[in-house]
């Protein structure tokens, strides 16, 4: 585990919005916490924010390592799986047999990577911060918020049920990016196809106090709009917990620039570190290469160990084309391997299945 001298690590991070305008923020977080979801399965958790020099309020985060987060956002040992390996490009005779080999996050795919999930949400929900918080609340004050497609993937429903007993309302909902010129810098516009609250009654809406929406944060601009929603819906709301696998700093950071942050308690829960989507690479995230930002250090250099370097010497770990895709993949494995390749092959000459085959040696 990570060992920090001090009560907190602090990180300042500095860069430019579309509008040439000047980011500035600190990272700080605590030292990781120790909690178990079973008996025989310990994790850890570390309490952080994001503060900023302009008066902005801080929005509170929450890093989680458990051996699910790990294997998703690190590396994994599993036996050589024939039909994996065949969507990664290695031929029938390439495939070991009767050997576990080690795989990074980014190849758990489909359902695999939805189980995955599924355990990790058991140690989210156990430690601490979400059990704590929670438990002030009836289970009629709390609403969950999928977001099609990712989000109705993590079992969020499943998780507080298992871990806290109680049956609580989801309320589904589709928010994604479309084109509109008329939206200046960006182009384009968050645009919600799907709500699904007439389920519930006026009455019913005006009691939820807490809404748990689950989603990863890329670029933070369709979770900012989905929050405005929903706090317009639901005039009671308290706080929001955001249930968030993959985040970014730059994410959290436009979370953090919004109307209703200070007056509604935003928090994001996150597997093991943040992620870099910072300029040059924005919407691919790497991890950022800084051991204080992870929990286990360790499985951080493993990691890029795996991933390796291209023939140029650069590492592989510190680009795009080792980030993790985002909603559409959880429903298409090919189109997962296929965003890899495309950048794999575009920064660095090289193939997925040519890293795997060179981690087979």
């Amino acid at each position: 585990m990570l060992e920090i001298k001090t009560s907190s690590f602090h990180y300042p991070f500095i860069f430019l919005e579309e509008d040439s305008s000047t980011v500035e923020t600190e990272l700080e977080l605590e030292k990781p916490l120790p909690c178990s979801s079973h008996p025989q399965e310990s994790g850890f958790y570390r309490p952080g924010r994001i503060h900023f020099q302009n008066g902005h309020h801080p929005v509170e985060v929450v890093l989680y390592h458990n051996p699910a987060t790990a294997q998703f956002i690190y590396l994994h040992e599993q036996p050589a799986d024939a039909h994996l390996l065949r969507i990664a490009g290695l031929k029938e005779g390439e495939i070991p047999n009767n050997r576990f080999i080690p795989l990074p996050g980014q190849l758990r795919l489909g359902a695999a990577r939805t189980a995955l999930i599924g355990k990790a949400m058991q140690g989210l929900f156990s430690a601490p911060p979400l059990r704590e918080s929670l438990q002030q609340y009836q289970q009629e004050q709390i609403a969950i918020f999928p977001i099609a497609r990712e989000g109705l993937k993590y079992q969020i429903a499943e998780a507080l049920f298992d871990t806290q007993g109680y049956y609580c309302d989801e309320i589904i909902l589709d928010a994604h990016h479309v084109f509109d010129h008329t939206v200046p810098l960006y182009n384009r516009k968050v645009e919600m196809t799907l709500f699904k609250d007439k389920d519930l009654d006026p009455a019913q809406r005006n009691g939820v106090k807490v809404a748990i929406i689950g989603d990863s944060i890329a670029s933070g601009l369709v979770m900012r709009e989905v929050i405005e929603h929903i706090r317009r819906r639901f005039p009671a709301l308290e706080r929001v917990e955001v249930i968030a696998p993959l985040a970014t700093v730059r994410g959290l950071t436009r979370l953090a620039r919004t109307s209703f942050n200070g007056s509604i308690p935003v928090r994001a829960h996150v597997f093991e570190t943040l992620l870099n989507a910072l300029p040059p690479d924005y919407y691919y995230s790497a991890h950022f290469n800084i051991p204080e930002l992870h929990i286990r250090p360790d499985l951080e250099q493993a990691y890029r160990q795996w991933w390796g370097v291209d023939a140029t010497g650069q590492w592989i770990a510190d680009t795009a084309c080792a980030g993790y895709g985002w909603s559409e993949v959880f429903y298409s494995p090919r189109k997962q391997i296929q965003m890899i390749n495309e950048e794999l092959h575009r920064r660095h000459g090289l193939t997925l299945a040519e890293v795997v085959r060179r981690n087979l040696q």
